[in-house]
């Protein structure tokens, strides 16, 4: 595999295989910041296309001063909140108290359920929280991003940052105690 310097400089240069490994390396982190802020199949996968345009258009401004992730991150999220604004879809704004909150580590539940199952119940109702969330979630636990480059990827401060993890872990640990609750009357 070869270094982003190299991939970045090679796809610039025109190669193909380049751009076509730059995409291939990097599909998974714009699809997973597309599905946590757009539940449309289609206007995902153009989405994806369009950050993917824009990326490559752009990649001769990437100056390595953070993570080509983290740029590209950055990019997919702009693309999607943009595109959520278009559609005038809700955008909750929280109040940035995040210095107030203790924060707790990860959903521990006590339950005796295959980990496949636990983690389909636990995505399932992760798209049922609000989109800054699930970003945040999905950065933090899927794409192991620390809270400085998802507040550089989101243009949020740490703390805001730190709060809608806090918040988002919360209630999904709500929505999934509440699931697996009403599971067990069935």
């Amino acid at each position: 595999m070869h270094s982003d310097q190299y991939l970045v400089s090679a796809v610039l240069s025109g190669n193909r295989a380049a751009l076509q490994e730059f995409i291939k390396r990097h599909e998974r982190l714009v699809s997973h910041m597309v599905a946590r802020l757009v539940n449309d199949k289609s206007d995902r996968e153009e989405l994806c296309q369009d950050i993917f345009l824009r990326a490559y258009e752009k990649l001769g401004e990437f100056n390595f001063q953070s993570k080509l992730s983290t740029w590209l991150a950055t990019i997919a999220y702009r693309h999607g909140v943009n595109h959520l604004r278009k559609r005038k879809m809700k955008w909750v704004n929280l109040p940035e108290d995040a210095e107030d909150w203790n924060f707790v580590e990860p959903i521990n539940l006590e339950r005796n359920l295959e980990e496949d199952d636990l983690e389909k119940i636990i995505l399932e109702n992760l798209e049922h929280l609000p989109p800054q969330y699930k970003i945040v979630l999905s950065l933090y636990h899927l794409e192991a991003m620390n809270y400085a480059e998802i507040g550089e990827t989101t243009d949020m401060p740490e703390g805001t940052v730190k709060n809608y993890l806090f918040r988002a872990r919360n209630l999904l640990k709500e929505r999934v105690t509440k699931y697996l609750g009403s599971e067990e009357l069935i």
